[in-house]
């Protein structure tokens, strides 16, 4: 399973996810251009001690996302928007897909709108724009995680006594 953020704006949003990343072993593709500085020592900072255990690259542009990532590897591209149609709940997620989130600021444009395979949302309250961008990435990648039975169980912690 992969995340991807488009041109995010928000280093503590990346940081945040980077670290999630690391910890259920999962992929993130950054899609620049970014709001912030994506240089390796910007990146620590936002992904703390994790950014060594995750799994991340970034792309110049979404055209380089598209096809290297895509369409080379035959993945299926699942945008999470507020403008989606179906919940998140009624998906049927595939452990290769990768869960696209727009940019906190702005979404996605028009086409990019047009090459996902799903576009998804997380039902709210009537009223409300939205939710913070790594919370949002983090309740949909629960689902789809739990789904493909993509939760890893940890063998590096002590079991308790009963």
């Amino acid at each position: 399973m992969h995340i991807a953020l488009y041109q995010p704006d928000i280093p503590q949003n990346t940081g945040t996810l980077l670290r999630m990343a690391a910890c259920f072993g999962l992929f993130v593709d950054i899609i620049g251009p970014a709001g912030f500085d994506l240089s390796a020592r910007a990146l620590k900072r936002a992904g703390l001690d994790y950014l060594e255990r995750s799994g991340f690259r970034l792309f110049d542009d979404f055209d380089s996302f598209l096809h290297d990532r895509v369409q080379k590897e035959e993945r299926r591209l699942i945008l999470a928007t507020t403008k989606g149609k179906k919940s998140y709940l009624d998906h049927r997620f595939q452990k290769r897909d990768i869960l696209l989130m727009g940019r906190e600021s702005a979404g996605v444009p028009t086409h990019v709108h047009r090459h996902a395979d799903a576009c998804i949302l997380i039902p709210m309250q009537p009223g409300n724009r939205s939710l913070n961008l790594a919370i949002s990435a983090a309740i949909i990648t629960g689902e789809a995680l739990r789904q493909t039975n993509g939760f890893k169980p940890s063998t590096s912690r002590e079991t308790l006594p009963k």
